[in-house]
């Protein structure tokens, strides 16, 4: 029996199993299909989490010394694909890809959400590059420089709101004449003159070289054609949130959720489920940011530590 199984090992999937063996737990195990990490492994570059600030360091450096601490302290690591949880009386029990069952006290899940693609020519070949996700995350790299954003809901444009502060030029790229995003924020972005709407359009292709991204080809729905020349292209068609090992046998979800999938927890990361806890961009109103997820995953451990404690 597992004091505390965590599933899913990027930033809030480690700090939980930091804190939970610092503890005292002698008994977690971390389930990751790969090496732990999570999507800032992508990363060429970090600026904005407290403390580090090498620039020669990419995402992959910076989890690295993560994943060393973790393990120091007695953190262990199961490359095995969780296919689901369940609450069986006071504990639950995990399934594993081929059908193998581990029993656990408490369960954090941190599995976070993945970024759609657009499925553009060059998106792949140039992500970290040039194209990116995260305005937050990525958007000082274009200081004082023009860049695009492709979407047309709330976060698009709220990202690009956020860029039209950094950026000297930003061009926010949609296919229909309407934007989904609610009133207020697109009368925000419309008073923004540094901001220019391109509607009925799509981005037809990622152009770039060795050192990134360098322009974006744009096609309007008559089937003209635009190049423009441009440093970023930041994609926001939605998230998926990896919410699978949550449902049961019957695809309905063990814990309470909000209508786009995401955990509904409190603030101490507590689900509707007791001993079930959620932290990183699984859960609501989740920022998508590093140094955010840990913060929620010191917390679960936390609430684990205190709930193992009251049960004993």
């Amino acid at each position: 029996m597992l004091d505390c199984a965590i599933i899913g090992g990027g930033p809030a999937g480690l700090t939980a199993g930091l804190y939970t063996t610092r503890g005292g737990l002698k008994n977690v195990t971390l389930f990751e299909t790969g090496m732990p990490g999570g999507q800032i492994t992508q990363s060429s570059e970090i600026e904005n989490y407290p403390g580090f600030f090498e620039h020669d360091k990419t995402g992959m450096d910076f989890m690295d010394t993560w994943q060393k601490q973790c393990f120091h302290f007695g953190l262990k690591h199961e490359m095995k694909k969780v296919e689901s949880v369940a609450k069986t009386g006071e504990h639950f029990t995990i399934t594993l890809e081929g059908g193998e069952t581990v029993e656990a006290m408490t369960v954090i899940v941190c599995t976070g959400s993945t970024p759609k693609r657009a499925g553009i020519k060059g998106e792949e070949e140039y992500f970290g590059k040039g194209v990116s996700t995260c305005a937050t995350c990525d958007g000082f790299f274009y200081k004082d420089k023009p860049v695009t954003v492709l979407g047309g809901g709330d976060t698009a444009l709220e990202e690009a709101f956020y860029l039209s502060n950094i950026c000297s030029d930003v061009y926010v790229v949609h296919r229909r004449d309407e934007f989904r995003a609610a009133p207020p924020t697109l009368d925000r972005v419309k008073r923004k003159e540094n901001i220019h709407l391109i509607t009925n359009s799509v981005i037809d292709e990622v152009l770039g070289n060795a050192m990134g991204v360098t322009g974006v080809n744009i096609k309007k729905n008559d089937g003209t054609m635009t190049h423009m020349d441009n440093t970023g292209l930041f994609v926001f068609v939605g998230n998926n949130v990896n919410n699978s090992v949550l449902k049961d046998e019957n695809g309905d979800f063990i814990c309470e959720m909000n209508e786009w999938g995401q955990v509904i927890v409190d603030l101490s990361m507590r689900t509707s489920v007791e001993g079930l806890f959620a932290a990183g961009d699984i859960r609501i109103e989740a920022p998508k940011q590093v140094v955010s997820a840990a913060g929620d995953g010191s917390i679960a451990a936390l609430q684990v530590i205190s709930y193992i404690q009251e049960q004993q």
